[in-house]
């Protein structure tokens, strides 16, 4: 990119050369009108992607935001370095891209860090895809599980283990579907899903029998599990992109210069209904989508509006029955409200469906956190070049209440020329913050030739929490401050784990047709820190769906239980509390998924804590 990582202004001199270039070929080269024709509109398409559909929503209004007031804290020097090669990760993600340009090919792939043997030390699990059915030059990869000695040294165990399947995936999730005290393991695809079931650390196929493969020719991305309808067991949520196929691509024959063909945007394709599985507990699952009012149709055509790329939940009103939050590609986001197992959606209403301009954006990415240690929920979504990170605020008189503080609180401007995938909140610095970090990557290899200000390989972007009240929130970290994040790359999905055991979070980076980037968190200072492993009652053995706070002097910090977020990708499930110079907890409190409460007085710090909730 052109932007300055140090600078959070925009890159004007870049898009004043898009607009000189144009303004040039029109004055000399009328041989040139048709192709810059087709340039003007692919540049206005990547500026201002709005199908006609988000218009069948009504909008809400908005004010523009107060002026930005930048950060002045002191940003920490924190930093990643890439270990993915002394670590003994060779994966390589395979996309089959063989110069069709066929829009899958892009998108990329997830990575779930989770503990898959219960030893203690969380693993990494490589979503991949493969080659095309048909294809000159075949290659027929399969995913990838690296299991981790403690010391962030991995084995790839994929065959070993028995998930050494070929087939096109795109996302992942995990959870205890069987209560067994072993994480299961769901892989989305383009075509059917799979489900493996994990006996003492082997996997099996269990997709039929259990009944989530889905429709062969649906394209499946984001999943993750939750308990919906609070009878214990695990649900699960998988989001559906556009109605694709090879014909339909092929047919569109998209271009962004006027002669090669290109990646086309989804304003192009239908869109598709989200699959919500209900757990019976007997092992099978059943689709109950259409029966809680999650298919939400266009009312002037009757088609789906969906085009899901991310979700995230969270009890948005602490009623005690936990709510949906889906990121849409260039259609309204949804915010699905759980009244007592059925769903109505309040995206628009809540303030979450558009930006802070009224318009819907390319959401990718998504997270949902407590950001301020306040109680407030905050929302991030990652969107498409040329539009800023949207960043949705709870507001303290109604909890279904949110407005788009991207700019005032210093993340709407730095983030607007990058393209962001995966997108997640954590303490890297472990001062007692949620701090922001997105994975950026173009899609057209090609587009800096159309647009100079943009590129296809782009850095990371980490925003530091600076905790204040008297401007931006947020101010972007340097590149000469995170070490090798600053390395430019196609990123896709992205998630964090304590990988090496030292109790500050290390996070793990995937690319289109290239290695992941496995980045081991250098900080060096005496910030205090404590990780929490939840143990819950059968059948939800993880405490998915817990609250866990954290009080001092100073503050109460909450995390969620929950490693259903980002883009395609999962986190770890143990929660990481950093301190800062504070050396004393008052209180850790855990509001269990059944509702009941439990308190641990003065908790050491500096600890991996493993709690069991208590019997009645």
């Amino acid at each position: 990119m052109n932007l300055d990582p140090e600078n959070n202004g925009h890159d004007l001199e870049a898009e004043e050369r898009d607009d000189a270039i144009i303004g040039v070929a029109f004055r000399w080269s009328l041989a040139g009108i048709a192709i810059i024709a087709c340039v003007v509109a692919t540049v206005y398409y990547w500026r201002h992607k709005e199908p006609a559909v988000a218009d069948t929503i009504e909008r809400v209004d908005v004010e523009p935001p107060d002026n930005l007031k930048m950060a002045t804290g002191d940003v920490p020097t924190v930093p990643f370095t890439d270990i993915t090669e002394e670590s003994g990760i060779s994966f390589k993600h395979h996309n089959g891209a063989t110069g069709e340009k066929l829009l899958p090919e892009t998108m990329g792939s997830g990575v779930a860090c989770f503990d898959f043997d219960q030893d203690g030390n969380q693993d990494i699990f490589f979503v991949n895809a493969t080659s095309w059915p048909n294809a000159s030059q075949s290659l027929q990869t399969t995913n990838s599980l690296y299991r981790n000695n403690g010391q962030a040294v991995f084995e790839d165990v994929t065959e070993k283990v028995g998930l050494n399947d070929s087939f096109y995936g795109t996302g992942v999730a995990y959870g205890d579907i069987d209560h067994d005290g072993y994480l299961d393991l769901f892989v989305a695809a383009l075509g059917e899903n799979r489900l493996y079931s994990n006996k003492l650390g082997k996997f099996l196929d269990i997709t039929k029998s259990a009944g989530v493969a889905g429709d062969a020719n649906t394209w499946s991305t984001s999943a993750g599990f939750l308990d919906y309808d609070n009878d214990g067991h695990l649900d699960l949520f998988v989001c559906n992109y556009v109605k694709w196929s090879k014909d339909i691509d092929l047919q569109l024959n998209f271009s962004i210069n006027g002669r090669d063909r290109a990646y086309g945007p989804p304003t192009n394709y239908q869109g598709t209904f989200p699959y919500l599985y209900r757990n019976k507990g007997d092992g099978t699952f059943e689709d109950v989508s259409e029966s809680v009012g999650l298919q939400i149709k266009n009312p002037a055509t009757g088609l789906p509006i969906a085009k899901s790329l991310a979700v995230s939940f969270a009890d948005v009103d602490r009623d005690g029955w936990i709510d949906i939050l889906v990121a849409n590609d260039t259609t309204a986001n949804f915010l699905f409200k759980n009244e007592a197992g059925r769903f109505i959606e309040v995206g628009s209403e809540s303030g979450v469906a558009f930006d802070q301009m009224g318009s819907a954006t390319g959401a990718m990415g998504i997270d949902l956190v407590d950001y301020a240690n306040d109680g407030s929920l905050a929302v991030g979504v990652a969107n498409f070049a040329n539009e800023s990170t949207s960043f949705y605020v709870q507001q303290a008189t109604n909890p279904w209440l949110f407005t788009d503080m991207s700019n005032a609180q210093g993340i709407g401007s730095p983030s607007r020329l990058h393209l962001s995938f995966g997108l997640f909140f954590f303490d890297f610095d472990l001062d007692g913050r949620l701090d922001m970090l997105q994975a950026n990557g173009h899609l057209e290899d090609e587009i800096n030739e159309i647009q100079p200000s943009q590129h296809y390989h782009q850095p990371a972007q980490l925003f530091w929490n600076q905790g204040s009240d008297s401007g931006a929130r947020f101010t972007q970290v340097a590149a000469d401050k995170v070490g090798d994040l600053s390395k430019a790359i196609v990123g896709r999905g992205s998630a964090y784990a304590d990988l090496d055991g030292d109790g500050d979070l290390d996070v793990v980076l995937t690319q289109v047709a290239d290695r992941p980037l496995v980045l081991r968190n250098e900080l060096d200072s005496s910030n205090h820190w404590l990780r929490v492993r939840l143990k819950g009652r059968s059948p939800n053995l993880d405490a998915i769906g817990a609250w866990v706070s954290l009080k001092t002097a100073e503050s109460v910090q909450t995390r969620q239980v929950m490693p259903t977020r980002s883009y395609l990708s999962q986190v770890e499930l143990p929660v990481t509390f950093g301190l800062g110079t504070q050396s004393k907890a008052v209180e850790l409190a855990i509001t269990w998924p059944d509702g009941s409460k439990q308190i641990i007085e003065s908790p050491a710090l500096n600890q991996h804590l493993i709690i069991q909730q208590h019997l009645e």
